[in-house]
């Protein structure tokens, strides 16, 4: 057993003491001798180890104090499942909290990315097209883009919207195949819209480049002007 925390009453008669353990402690003779030394009611307390993370406190990796210490009182468990439907990596150093087990903060947004799933095909299913079969790379739930990649050709990737995807399953399902990815890939199209709208101007032409070297000249010539002038003797009437 691991001895985490210990809780006096007010009129100091009684002591709890806070551990955690694997298995079942006996420990009744501990009890007795805890009493006889410290003269007071002893109480044996098991918890689990999000309590004892609760009652202990710390800072989690996002900066803030931990949710269990603050505000959190419903400890649900928290599965690699919820991890996996946010298409996270299954880092156990990066997902588990300061108790060991994983974060509790896993389980605040998996209500909204599973209604969001509905919408999307399973990572399974393959696209069926003229050029060859393309299989399923990642997905952007929220921004709802979904990136495939033909059998052999896995270094090219093809950007999809989720509208064009069920468009394509769609077409499948009728034993109907589609040219290519790339009719539907929205790098293309974006490429394409982006070459529309350039419009290249003869930055150059407007200006002459030696347009300095004349204003040089010009004021060369005016002092020079103005230099002669000086030289010049004044008729005195």
């Amino acid at each position: 057993m691991k001895l985490s925390d210990v809780e006096f009453q007010g009129d100091g008669r009684k002591a709890t003491f806070y551990y955690t353990a694997e298995q079942r402690v006996d420990f009744r003779q501990l009890i007795k001798d805890m009493a006889q030394a410290f003269n007071i009611r002893i109480e044996m307390r098991q918890i689990g180890l999000r309590q004892e993370a609760s009652r202990l406190g710390g800072i989690g990796s996002c900066g803030r104090e931990l949710c269990c210490s603050t505000w959190l009182t419903d400890y649900r468990s928290v599965s690699t499942s919820a991890a996996r439907y946010q298409l996270l990596s299954l880092n156990p150093q990066k997902l588990a909290g300061q108790c060991g087990k994983l974060k509790c903060c896993l389980n605040y947004e998996l209500d909204a990315y599973r209604s969001a799933l509905k919408n999307f095909p399973k990572t399974d299913t393959q696209l069926q097209t003229e050029k060859g079969i393309a299989v399923f790379q990642k997905m952007d739930i929220f921004k709802e883009q979904i990136w495939y990649t033909y059998k052999g050709d896995w270094m090219n990737w093809h950007q999809l919207s989720l509208s064009s995807v069920n468009e394509i399953i769609a077409k499948n399902k009728k034993n109907e195949k589609v040219a290519s990815l790339e009719e539907f890939s929205l790098e293309l199209k974006a490429t394409a819209t982006a070459t529309k709208d350039l419009i290249f101007e003869n930055v150059v032409g407007q200006d002459s480049l030696n347009r300095f070297d004349q204003q040089k000249n010009k004021t060369n010539k005016n002092k020079k002007r103005r230099n002669r002038n000086k030289k010049k003797p004044r008729n005195n009437a």
